[in-house]
C-alpha cells in the first residue's frame, strides 16, 4: 500500500498535464475554427460600428480649423461651386484626394435632392466613424494573432478607452484618416509573429496615407526600412512592390490634382517647398524643441502613460520596431518649430499595444487600473467632446437660420481670428459671409495680414473699412473679449446683441469664453 500512493500521486499529475494539453488543444481548435472566428468577427464589427457611431454623435466640438478648411469646405466648393478656399489651395500644396471622398458623398446627396445642411455636416463624419470602426476590428485581430486572448482583450480595451482617439477619430481631418489607414496598414505589416502579412496591401495603404498627408512618411519610414532590412529578396521587394506602388500612387494623385486645379500641379513637391524651404509652418506658431517630450506626448496618450512605460519595459524586445517608430516620430516632429498634438496621433495605436501588455500583466491590480483608466479617459472624452470649444459650431447653426430670411439679404462679418469657424459647408446657402484673412508671408509685394492689422486697432479698422452706413454688414460675430473694445462702434451703428453662445471655460488671448452675434437694426 505504501508503494501505491506515490504512483497515484504521480499518475494524478500526468493526468492533470494531459488534461491541460487537451484543453489548450481544444481552445486552439476553437480559435482556428472559421465558424467561431466568423461569429466573433460579426459581433466585433457590430460592436465597433455602434461604438464609433455613438462616438461620432458625442463629439460636438471643434478642434482645429483643418478639420473643415482642408476637407469639407473644399468638398462643398467642388460640388456646389461656391465657398472659400484657403491660400493652400491657391498655392497648390494640398491634394484633392481626401476632399474627393466627401465631395462624392455631397454629389450623391445633391443628385437625390437630400443635400440638407444636416446631412452635409453629419454624413462625412459618419463615413469617418465607419472607417475608424473597420480599423478597430483589424487592430483587434492583429493583436489576436500576435498575443494571447488576455493581452488582445486588454489591448483593445486600452485602444477604445483612449480619450484622444475618441476626440479625433471621427473628425474630418487628414490626421484622423492618416491614423485610420496606419491602423489598417499595421494589420498587414510583417511584425514578428504576424500571420496576416501582405507587402502589397500594407504598402498600398501607406502610399494612400502619404497621398492624403505627406507627413505620414515620417511614421512609416522606420517601419518600411525595417521591412526592407528583414526581407531576404530585397531586389524583388523594391522592383515588385516599392517602385510600382509608389509610382501608381504619385501618378494617380497627380492626375486628380491636375484635374481639379486645372493645371499641372504636383502637391508633394509644393508641400515640401513651402514647409521645408520657405518654413511656412512656422507662421502658425513655434514651440520649444522639448514640447512633445514634456507636454505633447503626455497629453495625447493621457492616463495611459504609466501603462505605456511599464509595457515598454515588458515588451521592448518583442515590439522594438514599433517603439522605434514612436520615438522616431516624436523626435522628428520635435525638430520642426510648429507643433500640434494631432501630429503624433498616428503612433497612438502603437502605444496601445504596450499599454495592453502592461494591463494584462498587472494581475492583482488589473481591475483597479482598468477602472481608473476608464473613468479618467471618459471624463476627458466627454468634456472635450461635448463642452470645450463648441461655440464655433453652435454659432454656425444660428447663422444657418438666416438662409431663410428673404426680407433682408444677410451680410455676416466674422470679427474673430481667421478660420475660427467652419463656413459654407455648415450653412449651405450662398449668403454673403466674410472673415479677416491671414495668409503667411510668401515674399510677395504688398503682403497684408488683415487679422493682425485688425487686432492692432479694431475700432480704427472698422471705421475705415465701413465709412458709410450703407456698407455695413447686417450681422457681426465676435468673441466676448472684443466687445468692450468696439462697443462705441456697435452702439453708434445700432448693432444689438441677439445671441450669446458658450464656447469654452478656458479663454485665451483673442479667443473668448463666449461668442456674441450682433444684428444691425
Amino acid at each position: 500500500m505504501e508503494n501505491i500512493r506515490p504512483r497515484l500521486k504521480f499518475g494524478n499529475k500526468v493526468e492533470q498535464v494531459k488534461l491541460r494539453k487537451r484543453k489548450s488543444q481544444l481552445y486552439s481548435k476553437e480559435d482556428e475554427n472559421p465558424l467561431n472566428n466568423g461569429v466573433l468577427r460579426a459581433k466585433l464589427i457590430v460592436f465597433c460600428v455602434a461604438f464609433r457611431l455613438i462616438n461620432c454623435l458625442l463629439v460636438q466640438t471643434s478642434f482645429v480649423p483643418d478639420e473643415y478648411w482642408q476637407s469639407v469646405e473644399v468638398s462643398h466648393h467642388m460640388v456646389f461651386n461656391y465657398g472659400y478656399l484657403t491660400w493652400e489651395w491657391k498655392e497648390g500644396i494640398r491634394g484633392f484626394t481626401y476632399p474627393l471622398l466627401f465631395a462624392s458623398i455631397y454629389k450623391i446627396l445633391h443628385c437625390i435632392n437630400c443635400d440638407s445642411v444636416f446631412f452635409l455636416i453629419w454624413f462625412p463624419r459618419i463615413i469617418q466613424a465607419l472607417l475608424a470602426a473597420y480599423a478597430d476590428v483589424k487592430f483587434f485581430f492583429l493583436i489576436r494573432t500576435l498575443e494571447n486572448r488576455d493581452v488582445a482583450t486588454w489591448t483593445f480595451f486600452c485602444h477604445l478607452c483612449s480619450w484622444f482617439s475618441w476626440y479625433c477619430c471621427t473628425r474630418t481631418m487628414t490626421n484622423s484618416m492618416e491614423t485610420t489607414i496606419t491602423c489598417l496598414a499595421l494589420f498587414y505589416f510583417p511584425l514578428p509573429g504576424s500571420k496576416t502579412h501582405s507587402s502589397k496591401t500594407y504598402l498600398s495603404l501607406v502610399a494612400l496615407a502619404v497621398v492624403i498627408r505627406p507627413t505620414a512618411l515620417i511614421v512609416w519610414f522606420p517601419l518600411v526600412l525595417y521591412h526592407f532590412w528583414q526581407e531576404e529578396n530585397k531586389v524583388r521587394l523594391v522592383t515588385h512592390n516599392f517602385v510600382p506602388i509608389g509610382a501608381v500612387a504619385v501618378v494617380t494623385s497627380t492626375l486628380i490634382d491636375c484635374i481639379f486645379y486645372g493645371k499641372w500641379t504636383m502637391v508633394q513637391f509644393n508641400f515640401l517647398k513651402f514647409n521645408v524651404i520657405h518654413s511656412v509652418a512656422d507662421f502658425y506658431g513655434a514651440h520649444p524643441w522639448h514640447w512633445y517630450f514634456t507636454q505633447g506626448f503626455a497629453v495625447v496618450i493621457g492616463p495611459h502613460l504609466p501603462l505605456f512605460l511599464h509595457g515598454c519595459s515588458l515588451a521592448f524586445r518583442r515590439y522594438k520596431v514599433l517603439l522605434l517608430a514612436v520615438v522616431w516620430t516624436v523626435v522628428v516632429y520635435s525638430f520642426l518649430p510648429h507643433k500640434e498634438f494631432r501630429f503624433i496621433y498616428p503612433v497612438l495605436p502603437f502605444c496601445m499595444i504596450f499599454c495592453g501588455i502592461s494591463l494584462a500583466n498587472l494581475k492583482a491590480w488589473r481591475g483597479a487600473a482598468a477602472s481608473l483608466l476608464l473613468v479618467s479617459n471618459l471624463a476627458a472624452a466627454m468634456y472635450t467632446g461635448l463642452i470645450h470649444q463648441r461655440g464655433t459650431l453652435d454659432v454656425m447653426s444660428s447663422l444657418q437660420m438666416l438662409c431663410d430670411d428673404t426680407s433682408t439679404p444677410p451680410d455676416v462679418l466674422f470679427l474673430m481670428p481667421c478660420h475660427s469657424t467652419p463656413f459654407y459647408s455648415h450653412v449651405h446657402c450662398p449668403m454673403k459671409m466674410r472673415f479677416m484673412e491671414c495668409p503667411p508671408d510668401l515674399g510677395e509685394d504688398g503682403y497684408v495680414d488683415e487679422a493682425d492689422i485688425f487686432y492692432d486697432d479694431p475700432l480704427h479698422w472698422l471705421r475705415t473699412s465701413f465709412p458709410y452706413k450703407s456698407s455695413l454688414p447686417t450681422h457681426l460675430v465676435l468673441f466676448d473679449v472684443l466687445e468692450r473694445e468696439i462697443s462705441v462702434f456697435l452702439r453708434g451703428n445700432h448693432f444689438v446683441r441677439t445671441a450669446e453662445i458658450f464656447h469654452t471655460h478656458f479663454p485665451e488671448g483673442r479667443v473668448g469664453g463666449s461668442i456674441f452675434i450682433y444684428e444691425r437694426h
